[in-house]
């Protein structure tokens, strides 16, 4: 509600402005028909509405509030000394330093309104790339980690390296509508806890869309691989977890994975290429070596 309120206020100054200025038209204009004359008084009073104006967007708050001060003043003692006794040069008392007033609270909404836009700039720079309640990893962060143990495992290829693999969850619009949205959430909360029961503690795991689960394990050899993803993959489909009828629901999951290869350096760089060939070898619950 706070972040529509510099918006809110650049509407209204915007549409006092437009009506000030149609007042002010008017005005003189009704003054010229009754006169039949536009003399220096006019034109002064519309070269003034203007300067108003300006000065309420150019001077800094306190001093256009100054400003305003000594134009009542002066505009009075004038009104009551000099002018002529007409609605226009009365009237003109008010709009004129309405119009300063105005502008400052254009000028002002428009600068509240670019500090929140920076703010939010600066909010989607930062956004965090780990779920805070499921400690699950985003595509982000992902793809940060695929780019550096992928660099790792290039350049100490003798040394190092690393798998990944992926759980996805079978018939997922089935299973969405079998415990609802809130339950969903604490579907993937439980998972996510299972999941980490069976990962140790520098491997890395990851969630993104579809009822997909990403994990990504460095120094894991090929042969550990298989009963890894095996006992990942049968831990998430014995997860207990009730349905909206209160029944057992019933998780299908399948698993694939990756192991990397010195030769598919740059393969890595592109995250889809990635999730595809994952994706792909889940059909078959495979443990592939190329994309």
């Amino acid at each position: 509600m706070n972040n529509r309120i510099p918006i809110r206020r650049t509407m209204i100054g915007y549409t006092l402005l437009i009506a000030l200025a149609v007042v002010q038209q008017l005005l003189v204009f009704w003054d010229v028909y009754a006169q039949q004359h536009y003399g220096l008084l006019e034109l002064g009073i519309t070269i003034g509405s203007l300067a108003a104006l300006l000065l309420g967007f150019w001077l800094p708050r306190g001093i256009a509030v100054v400003m305003i001060f000594i134009f009542l003043v002066s505009y009075f003692v004038w009104l009551v000394t000099f002018a002529p006794v007409k609605g226009l040069t009365f009237l003109e008392l008010f709009l004129i330093p309405g119009s300063t007033l105005v502008a400052l609270i254009i000028k002002y909404s428009l600068i509240d309104t670019r500090r929140l836009v920076e703010r939010l700039e600066e909010l989607a720079e930062i956004t965090p790339q780990v779920d805070i309640d499921t400690t699950l990893g985003n595509k982000v962060a992902l793809t940060e980690a695929l780019v550096k143990h992928s660099n790792l495992a290039k350049r100490y290829h003798e040394h190092y390296s690393f798998c990944v693999a992926m759980f996805k969850i079978e018939f997922l619009p089935l299973v969405q509508e079998s415990v609802g949205s809130a339950g969903y959430a604490r579907l993937l909360l439980t998972l996510s806890d299972t999941i980490q029961k069976q990962i140790r503690f520098e491997d890395y795991k990851f969630a993104i869309d579809n009822g997909r689960f990403i994990i990504l394990c460095p120094m894991t050899n090929k042969d550990y691989l298989q009963p890894l993803t095996r006992r990942i993959r049968d831990a998430m489909m014995d997860v207990h977890f009730p349905d909206k009828q209160g029944q057992e629901l019933q998780l299908v999951v399948r698993a694939g994975a990756l192991v990397f290869q010195p030769e598919q350096f740059e393969k890595y760089e592109d995250i889809d290429d990635v999730i595809a060939a994952l994706e792909r070898n889940t059909e078959t619950d495979l443990i592939g070596e190329y994309i």
